[in-house]
């Protein structure tokens, strides 16, 4: 298994993407078939070969195709087909930046779907490009990071900007070091009106972006520790649950998952691939 994971080189791109990312499985090589992707509250678009099958299955629907693809952001776990070989490239974009960003047939915000893509309809003057920068991608990871940050320039460089996407992206910065309901006062506008303009950008609630964002940060954590040395009560005191109940409550509520299942199967996408870090 190849993977990494790095920030984009350039200060415009940083200001709409969180990092680029990049996982391939080999033939012959063992994996867990059917990992399970916990909700995001950010869109991936996931550069795939045109020929390459991908599979996503909720509770609610499934989603099935061919090539790359628009990973939208998701409230629900995902259960992937990863039997075969597979390569994909990811960029992975800030919560809610879609909704400066001009797509072609896209309505803001989209949530919980996933699309299929061609990059000429977000790069300009590129079609069928995937192969090489996978290629790039195997070899070197600085200089595909160079590469998408040059072909998506001319794209994020388009965007538009008002005061809903300029207060969300403050809220965005403290959600993570405050509660919701002191958000408000700290960024010097309503609860009422911040809560208005949150959902507008990014289709989520402050509460729903803060839970998914609890979440992976808790996972990681997790994802560090042997299943022996994880003291359930200590997570939940460390990650700002009431008591265990209430973490075995969110557990099931967004991974669908009890701790004790959890730890049993470690079958989400950061147990199966790896934590990996920025560089």
């Amino acid at each position: 298994m190849i993977n990494w994971l790095h920030a984009p080189l350039s200060p415009e791109i940083t200001r709409y993407v969180e990092c680029y990312w990049f996982i391939e499985k080999r033939p012959g090589v063992e994996g867990h078939a059917f990992p399970k992707l916990n909700p995001d509250p950010s869109a991936h678009l996931v550069l795939s070969p045109p020929t390459q099958r991908y599979r996503y299955e909720t509770e609610q629907r499934v989603f099935e195709g061919e090539g790359s693809h628009w990973l939208f952001p998701h409230l629900h776990t995902s259960e992937l087909d990863h039997r075969a070989p597979f390569v994909h490239i990811g960029i992975k974009f800030h919560a809610g930046a879609l909704y400066s960003l001009t797509l072609p047939e896209y309505v803001h915000p989209t949530l919980d779907v996933i699309t299929p893509v061609t990059l000429s309809s977000v790069m300009e003057h590129v079609s069928d490009a995937e192969d090489m920068l996978i290629t790039l991608a195997r070899n070197s990871p600085t200089q595909t990071c160079e590469q998408l940050d040059a072909l998506l320039l001319p794209w994020l460089k388009k965007s538009r900007e008002d005061q809903h996407s300029e207060v969300t992206r403050k809220a965005l910065q403290l959600l993570d070091t405050m509660s919701v309901s002191a958000l408000g006062d700290t960024l010097y506008c309503s609860q009422r009106t911040l809560e208005r303009s949150f959902s507008r950008v990014t289709g989520l609630t402050l509460k729903q972006c803060q839970s998914m964002n609890k979440l992976e940060a808790m996972l990681a954590y997790l994802y560090q520790r042997e299943a022996t040395e994880i003291d359930w009560s200590d997570v939940a005191l460390k990650f700002g649950f009431s008591d265990q109940p209430h973490l075995i409550r969110h557990l099931k509520k967004q991974i669908g998952l009890t701790p004790n299942t959890y730890t049993k199967e470690r079958s989400l996408t950061i147990d199966v691939y790896g934590g990996v870090k920025y560089s």
